[in-house]
């Protein structure tokens, strides 16, 4: 039997785990903490199959020179951080001009069609469908002309790729969403998506499902990882593990863990906030804020609001600036009651500089398999790449064609 290591149990972590223990593999994942509990916690809770283009950088002047001077919700930066963040800040901007964009966007648009259907296999599996909701979301306008924009671009992705929503008015807005005090100007809704009362809840249905089919989980530091004659090694709490495969499901940490092992993967950190709020009125499905650069998403603690981007230095202290412009927003839409939480929760978004994550064998090593740098989607895209990682290592065809995300590419 062959077996495995997989460093990380977040949503991408897990799933690679669940496909290769179906495929005969003995695998063991290995965390600091209980599944589900970093990343994979904090998100938004969308499985967004209507996001068949990834987020590019702004190209224009204009929306550079918002960034640049704090005007922007969707985007906060500290100054000490950029150095870190420059090269592949470069990169991104170059890759998110249009031609350059549309060929990516090829490439994701296919690992994002697959998501729902991947989704659904491990849901079923695992009998968490009491944490998923199948009726899209909302995004709120609060001016014409950006709904009319982006009204545009919506039609341009259901032409190009068969996607539904709806364009709603105020007045009909207002009757979808009663609690809401302003409805703007109308909203989009996407009826595709779905959307997880508890993103951390299902990673951790995932890791139930794992471990009934054999499969363990154990509390352990990757940074132990060495390379054995046979294979690799790491310290669990438990003792020594060997396996002849590892995989590095490490998220953000991904790429620092990797420099022991001479790769040089550049990659955007950017971190995001959330808070809980209850008391106030409710929303029946989530909503974005096109203006302010928020998601306001009902969960089971209560409303959680989650920000844009930060880019910061991993271990950089708490700064959420978004989040307190966020709330403010969101009291101007809602009444949005008492925060639940003492202190905001935060966390890093795994960004490739192409946009693309990173799937495949390393180029130098036996054993080692790589697969992170999922950006906004890691919770989307984890049973699809985990999917196709487990197929790539058993020697089968994987669902998608993976070449575009090899890890060689940088």
């Amino acid at each position: 039997m062959k077996n495995a290591i997989v460093l990380g149990a977040g949503m991408v972590g897990i799933a690679t785990a669940v496909h290769l223990q179906r495929r005969g593999w003995s695998v063991v994942v290995v965390d600091r903490r209980e599944p589900g509990q970093e990343t994979s916690y904090g998100n938004a809770g969308f499985i967004q199959s209507e996001a068949r283009r990834p987020y590019p950088m702004p190209t224009d002047l204009k929306s550079l020179l918002e960034i640049a001077t704090g005007r922007s919700n969707d985007v906060h930066y500290r100054l000490a951080s950029l150095p870190r963040h420059a090269g592949p800040l470069l990169k991104y901007w170059l890759n998110s001009f249009p031609a350059r964009h549309d060929q990516i966007s090829a490439d994701y648009a296919r690992i994002i069609a697959k998501a729902e259907s991947e989704h659904d296999d491990l849901i079923r599996a695992a009998g968490a469908d009491n944490l998923v909701r199948r009726d899209g979301y909302r995004v709120l306008y609060r001016d014409q002309a950006a709904f009319d924009r982006e009204l545009a671009e919506a039609e341009a992705l259901r032409t190009a790729y068969g996607i539904s929503f709806r364009a709603m008015s105020a007045a009909d807005f207002a009757k979808a969403e009663p609690g809401l005090i302003n409805p703007g100007v109308g909203a989009l809704h996407w009826l595709e998506p779905w959307t997880v009362s508890e993103p951390g809840a299902l990673v951790a249905a995932y890791s139930h499902l794992f471990e009934r089919l054999g499969g363990t989980i154990m509390r352990g530091d990757a940074e132990t990882l060495t390379q054995t004659g046979t294979g690799w090694a790491v310290t669990s709490a438990t003792g020594r593990l060997e396996a002849e495969a590892v995989v590095v499901a490490l998220g953000p940490w991904s790429p620092s863990f990797l420099r022991r092992f001479g790769y040089r993967i550049p990659m955007l950190e950017k971190r995001g906030y959330h808070r809980h709020y209850a008391g106030g009125q409710k929303l029946d499905l989530p909503l974005r804020d096109a203006a302010f650069g928020y998601v306001m998403a009902p969960m089971t603690k209560g409303l959680r609001l989650t920000t844009g981007a930060e880019l910061s230095a991993p271990d950089a202290k708490p700064t959420p600036v978004q989040l307190t412009r966020a709330e403010a927003a969101a009291r101007d839409l809602i009444d949005l009651g008492k925060p639940v939480e003492l202190e905001p929760w935060l966390g890093t978004r795994p960004c490739m500089p192409d946009m693309l994550p990173v799937l495949g064998r390393a180029a130098r090593h036996k054993g080692l398999w790589l697969h992170f740098g999922h950006g906004h989607q890691g919770f989307t895209l984890g049973p699809t790449t985990g999917r196709m990682l487990a197929e790539l290592m058993s020697g089968e065809q994987p669902v998608v064609e993976a070449t575009a995300f090899r890890p060689d590419r940088f």
